[in-house]
């Protein structure tokens, strides 16, 4: 069918009828348009249509399901298996659609679905706003937000889908719709953690908070100390007060003026502690955890945005992941973590993490379909690596570090922190009541399961 298309003319009748672009293999600019986050991924579409407005969305929809083409939709293409683009199919590319509109008196933004999370905090920084969003500034809103969408922010404010007030979509039969709690409810529900599988998403407006002032610090130690430090964080963290994020992580001790040399390039355990307030606030706060001789230290008050891009994962390197939800962590379990670091491939860019939730996270709405939100821990081996002969040891250590603390887990994950592991796995990032329900709204919005290149709700 797709050879078909493109004999036939096809993305020409795309194109006159689209006020963005349309991309095919031999047009100029294809194979950067076609590239995701993920190296490992090198998929060929027959079509990109970059669209402008909704309306581009609808007509791009209606092409695909009239030609029979895979249908996929990119926001930022961060996602790790690069479902963003359709081998031979059709991508709705929205990353045109990235304005952002912040109503500093209501408190609000509206926010294209194309949007990354830099389009949205340098808008709301000016007015010293901000709502939860993703760790880096190149991932894109729409994935993350559907995904549920955890950040530094998220035990103060909560998860970026419990900001989210109403979302415009374009669904598989090219309606333009709006959902929110009084219009299709039952869409809105889903969307707070059912991924991209209900329609196209063209805006969003989130809630938000105010947030004049961001303080960090982040403290690095030999690898060596990491059970000690681990343990010193976990306690610390079982009272810090819910304005305290961050993370306890091993990595590869950057070239960075602050690190001392006989550092660089060797795994390291890191622990960035994130401050929704001022350097002032913040840093008897971080006391604890200031005196356990590190090596190197950052300690400062910076906007927000300027956060999210320091912590940007470079584009490009092979990527695997996977994640654990936990309802502890003795010490069993973190001297396991601590041993699994030194499988993770180094030096790269990989990340083996421990994150705490708690706060706003646990206390949220237990109705949605993200049943990991009671989990007090979660770890996340986050692969990054350049030469393939590393592909066979990175996704070794990712699921190892997964199999050693499955003991703790409470079941439940984090989809958007894991490639496709099978059903049994998205079953537990949806829950089995919440499962039935998403099945019932994808019947009713999708029923030919148009939209399946995600963690896949079958209709019902």
């Amino acid at each position: 069918m797709t050879s078909d298309v493109l004999d036939s003319g096809g993305p020409a009748a795309l194109r006159s009828g689209l006020l963005g672009d349309v991309i095919g293999p031999g047009d100029s600019g294809y194979d950067e348009a076609r590239a995701v986050f993920n190296g490992m991924v090198d998929r060929r579409p027959a079509v990109i249509a970059q669209c402008a407005d909704p309306r581009d969305v609808a007509s791009a929809v209606a092409f695909a399901r009239s030609h029979g083409l895979e249908l996929s939709v990119r926001g930022g293409g961060h996602g790790v298996t690069g479902a963003a683009v359709a081998e031979g199919g059709l991508v709705v590319d929205l990353r045109r659609m990235n304005s952002v509109q912040v109503d500093p008196q209501a408190g609000t933004a509206r926010v294209g679905g194309g949007a990354t999370m830099a389009d949205l905090d340098r808008a709301t920084q000016p007015y010293g706003l901000a709502t939860t969003g993703g760790r880096a500034s190149t991932t894109g809103v729409g994935g993350l937000t559907l995904g549920g969408g955890s950040g530094w922010l998220e035990r103060r404010f909560g998860l970026m889908c419990d900001n989210l007030l109403s979302a415009d979509l374009v669904t598989a039969d090219s309606r333009r719709v709006r959902a929110d709690e009084q219009q299709h409810p039952e869409l809105f529900w889903a969307l707070h953690g059912g991924g991209g599988n209900f329609g196209v998403v063209t805006s969003f407006t989130f809630g938000l908070h105010p947030l004049p002032a961001f303080a960090i610090a982040l403290l690095l130690w030999p690898a060596e100390a990491g059970p000690e430090v681990v343990r010193r964080y976990r306690d610390y963290l079982d009272d810090a007060p819910d304005e305290v994020g961050g993370a306890l992580l091993y990595l590869t001790a950057p070239p960075e003026p602050f690190v001392p040399p006989d550092l660089v390039g060797r795994l390291a355990v890191g622990i960035l502690l994130t401050y929704t307030g001022g350097l002032g606030q913040a840093q008897p706060v971080f006391e604890p955890l200031l005196g356990l001789d590190h090596r190197a230290e950052v300690i400062a008050e910076l906007p927000y945005a300027d956060v999210q891009c320091m912590l940007d994962d470079p584009p490009g390197y092979r990527n695997y992941w996977s994640a654990e939800y936990l309802a502890g962590f003795p010490d069993q379990a973190a001297d396991l973590f601590c041993a699994r670091a030194r499988d993770m491939v180094t030096p790269s860019p990989s990340q083996h993490v421990l994150f705490p939730l708690g706060g706003a996270v646990a206390a949220g709405r237990d109705d949605f379909p993200v049943p990991w939100r009671s989990a007090p821990w979660a770890v996340h081996p986050f692969g990054l690596w350049e030469d393939p002969a590393d592909d066979a040891r990175g996704r070794a250590w990712a699921r190892a570090v997964c199999t050693d603390l499955r003991p703790w887990s409470v079941g439940a994950v984090y989809l958007n922190f894991i490639g496709d592991e099978g059903e049994e796995r998205r079953r537990a990032g949806l829950g089995e009541r919440n499962a039935r329900r998403l099945a019932a709204v994808k019947g009713e919005y999708d029923p030919d399961n148009t939209f399946h290149l995600n963690h896949n709700i079958v209709p019902a």
